[in-house]
């Protein structure tokens, strides 16, 4: 293997390749742009896409072993799926569609939060060496750059605002700023998120607390990730259908640089959380505490909830929508029939009725 850099600066770690234009949609900057040729620049990546392959590469030749990860076919697919959201949008039912939208931006926009868990010397909690590691680079650039990524930063807007524009671009600006914020509070602020636990398994709650909420908020974070991979790539496909959406595929496309930008940010939390796993970590007590049972513990419990609890969650919420949508809607009945028979046949997607 070619041997990389493994120590930056956070402004390195916050820097962007030079461009040869903005993006700009519906009159905003928004962050990243593109080359002289056209092709779509991420933000930020000018030198933390090869910081991480770095890190990896020099995590796995330390170790060992190989990156956590989740396979994405593990994953559900999302809901409504593509058949069920092109076949509302052909009978003229967009409001669940919408809400989608409305609800990832917002989503993203929550992303921000991970550059308040910052932990002061992460190698007080660690017994084994994290230099040239993704762990000492957390509050040297790489969570105030996922948090800029995520809600914007200075004149340039971010992730929230690209999902409301991608929203707006294929349904010419459905909602009023009143409605949007009643369908954010509906969808997303009004629904507490499900499956919380007294006690987190794996020692998590032994730890300094400030480590503790590092660790499960990364966890989390990156599940989220995971899963809006899913989440891209139904935008993507329901999107591009010009005859159900306006824009011209433009919508679609601002989807892509959106999916493009996220990798750095799987990639780094991936990083960070095996390189805790694999080390060992010294407890609010004194005592050390094998990482594998920790991060595993807690990974896998924080997994079964993404894929249960709250994933059940997340189809009530839109199921409630469709349901909602075709409200006073005579043929109401015909088209849930047709809309649930163009589902996955799990349960979870289609025992609300």
């Amino acid at each position: 293997m070619v041997d990389l850099a493994t120590e930056y600066t956070a402004e390195e770690l916050l820097a962007t390749h030079p461009i040869a234009g903005p993006l700009v949609v519906a009159g905003v900057r928004c962050h990243g742009g593109f080359t002289a040729d056209g092709t779509y620049v991420s933000p930020r990546t000018r030198f933390r896409a090869d910081a991480i392959d770095a890190w990896q590469q020099h995590h796995t030749e330390t170790f060992g072993t190989e990156i956590l990860d989740v396979p994405l076919d593990t994953w559900p697919e999302h809901y409504p799926n593509v058949a069920q959201a092109k076949y509302l949008l052909a009978e003229g039912i967009r409001d669940p569609i919408v809400a989608t939208l409305t609800r990832i931006g917002t989503v993203e926009g929550f992303g921000a939060v991970i550059r308040t868990c910052n932990v002061d010397n992460i190698q007080q909690f660690v017994a084994d060496d994290v230099s040239g590691t993704a762990l000492e680079h957390l509050d040297r650039g790489l969570l105030e750059a996922h948090a800029r990524d995520e809600a914007g930063f200075g004149d340039e807007a971010g992730h929230k605002q690209m999902w409301y524009a991608t929203r707006d671009i294929a349904f010419e600006h459905p909602l009023s700023a009143a409605d949007e914020q009643a369908l954010i509070e509906r969808t997303t602020l009004g629904r507490a998120a499900p499956g919380a636990a007294a006690t987190r398994p794996g020692g998590i709650d032994d730890l300094d607390a400030s480590l503790g909420a590092l660790i499960e908020r990364m966890t989390r974070i990156l599940l989220i990730e995971l899963s809006a991979y899913r989440a891209f790539a139904w935008a993507e496909e329901v999107l591009s259908d010009g005859d159900l959406v306006a824009g011209d595929g433009e919508a679609a496309r601002l989807v892509s640089y959106i999916r493009q930008d996220e990798s750095p940010h799987v990639g780094y939390l991936r990083t960070a959380l095996s390189e805790l796993r694999d080390r060992t970590l010294i407890d609010r007590s004194g005592r050390r505490r094998p990482g594998e049972t920790v991060i595993g513990g807690f990974f896998d419990f924080a997994v079964s909830q993404s894929t249960g609890a709250i994933r059940r969650s997340a189809v009530e919420s839109a199921r409630d929508e469709v349901d909602r949508s075709l409200t006073g809607i005579r043929r109401r009945a015909t088209i849930l029939e047709q809309f649930d028979a163009l589902g996955s046949g799990s349960t979870a997607d289609t025992d609300k009725t």
